[in-house]
């Protein structure tokens, strides 16, 4: 991939430190010679978070790294070396670890760089930790405590937290073009805790994406953030306790696809299938779920939390579709799976650092929209639950069991949104609940930008999005007595 991010980071690489590129091309391509696959990632990542609790600045952090990751794929078996030294004689040990699993034999290298499909960069390449000052961000922080304490009388805490990151990546892989990459990323999110005749509750928003922090100074984009923290403490604040048993949930768009990342999505990263652990493996073309459905992998969409111009393997991202009118058409595919399952790579491998091997992830994943109005689709419940916000869960991706709690849920009856509830718990199983699908709103929304996907220890930014949605019969754990 050409672009200036991909000259940048290489500059930022071969003149910052003390590397030959000469020379690190010779001891990673030897040791990679006759492989699978394989690559030499180069990483520059600086962070920086800020956290603002009880009226003042609590905490404020900031951190450099960098370091490479040397990747070598034979078959199903891979060696990996990293190290934070980016020295010559740290690559020559990391090159001698990945050589060790060769063993004379001669491998097929895999599909190399393609041109990007990307009409257009996703995202600036820039380093926004260096565009405002510290001083500023404090001020932003101080600005939306004061504006929430002033509103409503109820505060009881505020707490604030601004991060940003930018990372610089470089991947060399012996045949291929070099790939290389500028990413930034900021995400600002506030948390409020009401005090109501001796009852607490707490209610939080937040967004993000791969922007400048400048996108948030405005009071038109942190003001609405802090107006819908405090209506979800609000309405918390006037909950009953949920009630339980196999019921019709209706659930609002946006945030609460991570429903969907989670009791789905992963069950169709190429790994989980390759292995045949996934509750999906070996289904591609049958119905997986209810016609109407249709799910995409988009990691080409502007600024989003989950996109990337290229993924962790220099591969170019893709919009690719999973279900297509409920019927399963492909997974998620990193290199090495798609190589083994004999398909093409779909632009997914991920890794959350340099000292992290890829594997499949998910970008922004969301189902795409129906033809039913959210009004249609709720006065069609006679006793059910509209869950329009998502706390925890736990999947289990062979049988895609899964239990999530709604932070914000209120009771459907006769064909309306009543009261608040508070304790409901969805269990259920992901193909299940997708066959169980009876309406799919025209009004599909993607998350504010606050997603983080978890795998095998590691963690990279993503993005989740669904319509409105009408499930049949899941069971829902309450706190009714």
């Amino acid at each position: 991939m050409t672009s200036t991010a991909n000259l940048q980071a290489s500059t930022l690489f071969f003149e910052r430190f003390p590397w030959e590129r000469n020379k690190v091309e010779r001891i990673a391509f030897e040791a990679l010679s006759g492989m699978d696959d394989g690559e030499l990632f180069l990483e520059f990542n600086q962070s920086e978070n800020l956290l603002f609790d009880d009226g003042r600045l609590k905490n404020a952090g900031f951190n450099t790294t960098s370091g490479f990751g040397l990747r070598g794929v034979m078959g199903t078996a891979t060696a990996f070396a990293h190290a934070s030294d980016l020295s010559e004689g740290a690559l020559k040990r990391a090159a001698d670890t990945v050589r060790a699993i060769k063993a004379g034999h001669v491998g097929t290298s895999a599909i190399g760089v393609g041109p990007s499909p990307h009409a257009a960069v996703l995202y600036k390449d820039f380093n926004p930790l260096e565009e405002v000052p510290f001083v500023k961000k404090v001020k932003l922080l101080q600005t939306i405590d004061t504006y929430i304490r002033e509103k409503d009388s109820r505060v009881r805490q505020v707490t604030i937290s601004l991060a940003g990151e930018w990372q610089a990546i470089q991947i060399l892989r012996p045949g291929t073009p070099e790939a290389g990459d500028i990413r930034p990323l900021i995400r600002l999110n506030i948390s409020v805790l009401l005090e109501e005749n001796g009852r607490t509750e707490r209610g939080s928003f937040g967004g993000g994406g791969r922007v400048s922090y400048h996108d948030y100074l405005k009071p038109s984009a942190w003001q609405p953030m802090a107006d819908e923290a405090l209506r979800q403490a609000s309405v918390n604040l006037k909950s009953v306790p949920a009630p339980a048993g196999a019921m019709d949930v209706v659930l609002g768009p946006g945030w609460p696809g991570v429903l969907l990342h989670e009791a789905v999505g992963h069950g169709l990263e190429g790994d989980f299938n390759r292995k045949e652990t996934s509750c999906f493996t070996g289904k591609t073309g049958q119905q997986v779920a209810a016609r109407g459905v249709t799910v995409v992998d988009d990691g080409t969409m502007l600024d989003r939390r989950g996109s990337l111009n290229i993924d962790d393997e220099g591969m170019p991202t893709e919009n690719t579709t999973l279900i297509e009118d409920g019927i399963l058409v492909g997974y998620m595919q990193d290199r090495m799976n798609s190589r083994l399952m004999g398909v093409r790579p779909t632009g997914n491998g991920r890794r959350e650092s340099y000292a992290h091997q890829p594997m499949p992830r998910m970008t922004n994943t969301y189902m795409l929209a129906g033809n039913k109005t959210p009004e249609e689709i709720i006065s069609g419940v006679k006793n059910g639950i509209y869950a329009t916000n998502f706390g925890g869960g736990q999947v289990d991706i062979t049988s895609g069991k899964f239990v999530f709690s709604a932070s914000e849920a209120y009771k459907i009856e006769n064909g309306k949104v009543t009261v608040p509830i508070k304790g409901a718990t969805l269990i259920g199983q992901g193909a299940e609940v997708m066959k169980n699908i009876a309406a799919i709103g025209n009004d599909v929304q993607l998350d504010p930008g606050i997603g983080t996907c978890g795998k095998d220890g590691q963690s990279v930014p993503v993005g989740v999005g669904q319509p409105t949605l009408l499930v049949k019969g899941i069971t829902v754990g309450g706190t009714e007595v």
